[in-house]
C-alpha cells in the first residue's frame, strides 16, 4: 500500500497549494465544471477536432439533462479551441483558454502539441486531461497532468508483441523524425520487437509533411522485411500504404492510433493485410460502446466516429467522476477527485496510476473493403491496485 499512500499524499499537498487563500471555496461552490477543450480542428487532422467537438457536445448535453450533481460549461462559447497540430497555435489556444478561467482543460489529440500545454498547466496549477497524447513525458511534467489514453511504450510493445504472435520475423521501421508521437512509438517498437527475437532489418527516416515515400519503402522492400510499422499520422497513411505496396510489399504494414480515420478510398485493396491499434473499437459489444456508437451515428454520421471522439466523450464523464470524488468543482478538487481513479467508459475501464497514465486495454484493428475492423483486444498487465489487492491477499 505504500505506493497509494505516497501517490495521495502527493495529490493532498498539490490540493492544499492550490487552495491556499480560497477559505470561502465552499460557499462559492455552484456544481458547475468550466472546462475548456482543445484538438485540431483545420488542417489534415481536423476530422479528430471534428469528433471531438461532436462528443463533447453529446457528453455536455446528457450531463446537463441528468440529476447530475455536477454539470458542465464549456468555455470559449462551446467551442472547441483549435491548435491546428501546431504547438505554438496550441499555447495560444491554452491561454486564450485559461484567460476565461476554467477548472480544467481537456487536450490535446497530439503528443507534441500537448507537451507545451502541460508545460502551462504545470505551472499554473490547472488540470489536464490529455485525451489521445501518448507521449509518456506529458504525465510526467506534473501532478495536474493526467491522460485516458495508453502511453507509446505501452502502444508500441503491444504492436511487437501482436507481430510476434503473428509469426513476424524481420520488421522495417519508418518514421517522423519530427514529430514526437511517431518518434515515441517507434523506439518502444524497436525496443520490444528486438526483445522479442524479431529482427529490426531496417529504421527509415521521413517528416510529418513529406508525401513521396519512394525512397523509404524501396529500402524496407529491400531489407527482406516481412512486417513494417509506421508509426504517423493518418493525413499520410495512404500515400506510405500505396507506396510500399507498389514498391513490391506484400507483407504487414501496422501503425498506431493515428491511423484511425485514414481515407481509404481507392486504395480498398493496398490495405488488406494492414492494421493498427486503438483505444476503443466501435464494434465492441459493451452496451456502454453500443449505446455512445448509435447516439452518435444518428447525430453526426459515422464520418468523425473515431477514438479521438470516443476519448473526448469519456474526458466529459471523467471530469464529473472526479468532482464527485473530489467533493467539488473548483481545480483542487478536481485534481483530488481524478488521482488514481477507476472508470469505466467508452473506451474501456481505465486506471489512472501514480503518474496520471491510464492503465487500459488496446484495441487492434484490421481492414475489410477498405472498412476498419476490430481484430482482437489486448489485455494490459494488472494493475497497480491490482496487484496491491491481489499481495493483500495472499498475505
Amino acid at each position: 500500500m505504500k505506493r497509494k499512500m505516497v501517490s495521495v499524499t502527493m495529490a493532498l499537498a498539490v490540493t492544499a497549494s492550490m487552495l491556499a487563500g480560497t477559505t470561502a471555496f465552499a460557499e462559492e461552490e455552484d456544481h458547475v465544471i468550466k472546462v475548456g477543450a482543445v484538438c485540431a480542428m483545420t488542417g489534415g487532422s481536423a476530422v479528430y477536432g471534428e469528433g471531438a467537438q461532436n462528443a463533447i457536445d453529446m457528453a455536455v448535453e446528457e450531463i446537463n439533462a441528468s440529476d447530475s450533481e455536477y454539470k458542465i460549461e464549456i468555455v470559449n462559447g462551446g467551442k472547441v479551441a483549435d491548435d491546428a497540430k501546431d504547438a505554438k497555435q496550441a499555447v495560444n489556444a491554452y491561454n486564450s483558454l485559461k484567460a476565461e478561467a476554467p477548472e480544467a482543460i481537456v487536450g490535446s489529440f497530439f503528443s507534441a502539441v500537448t507537451l507545451p500545454m502541460a508545460e502551462l498547466a504545470a505551472e499554473d496549477d490547472m488540470l489536464l486531461l490529455a485525451t489521445g497524447a501518448t507521449n509518456s513525458k506529458v504525465t510526467e511534467i506534473g501532478p495536474t497532468i493526467f491522460r485516458n489514453c495508453f502511453i507509446d511504450p505501452y502502444q508500441g510493445k503491444m504492436a511487437a508483441q501482436f507481430a510476434q504472435e503473428q509469426g513476424f520475423t524481420t520488421a522495417a521501421v519508418i518514421y517522423a523524425k519530427d514529430d514526437d508521437y511517431s518518434n515515441g512509438l517507434k523506439d518502444a517498437f524497436v525496443e520490444s520487437a528486438e526483445a522479442a527475437g524479431i529482427e529490426v532489418a531496417y529504421v527509415g527516416e521521413c517528416t510529418t509533411t513529406d508525401t513521396d515515400f519512394t525512397a523509404q519503402a524501396t529500402q524496407a522492400v529491400g531489407s527482406g522485411a516481412d512486417f513494417v510499422f509506421y508509426p504517423c499520422f493518418l493525413d499520410t497513411v495512404p500515400l506510405l500504404v500505396q507506396q510500399v505496396r507498389d514498391a513490391g510489399f506484400e507483407g504487414a504494414i501496422m501503425g498506431g492510433d493515428g491511423w484511425d480515420g485514414a481515407d481509404t478510398s481507392g486504395l480498398e485493396d493496398y490495405f488488406v493485410n494492414c492494421y493498427f491499434t486503438n483505444h476503443y473499437s466501435s464494434e465492441d459489444t459493451a452496451p456502454a460502446v453500443q449505446e455512445f456508437v448509435t447516439k452518435y451515428t444518428e447525430k453526426y454520421g459515422d464520418d468523425s466516429l473515431n477514438a479521438c471522439a470516443a476519448l473526448y466523450y469519456d474526458a466529459m464523464y471523467m471530469l464529473v467522476q472526479a468532482a464527485i470524488n473530489g467533493g467539488g468543482s473548483d481545480t483542487a478538487s478536481l485534481v483530488a477527485g481524478m488521482t488514481e481513479m477507476e472508470f469505466s467508459g467508452v473506451a474501456g475501464d481505465i486506471y489512472l496510476d501514480e503518474k496520471g497514465d491510464a492503465i487500459k486495454p488496446v484495441v487492434v484493428n484490421t481492414y475489410e473493403d477498405g472498412k476498419i475492423k476490430w481484430l482482437e483486444t489486448l489485455a494490459p498487465e494488472a494493475s497497480s491496485a491490482e496487484a496491491e489487492t491481489e499481495a493483500e491477499t495472499e498475505a
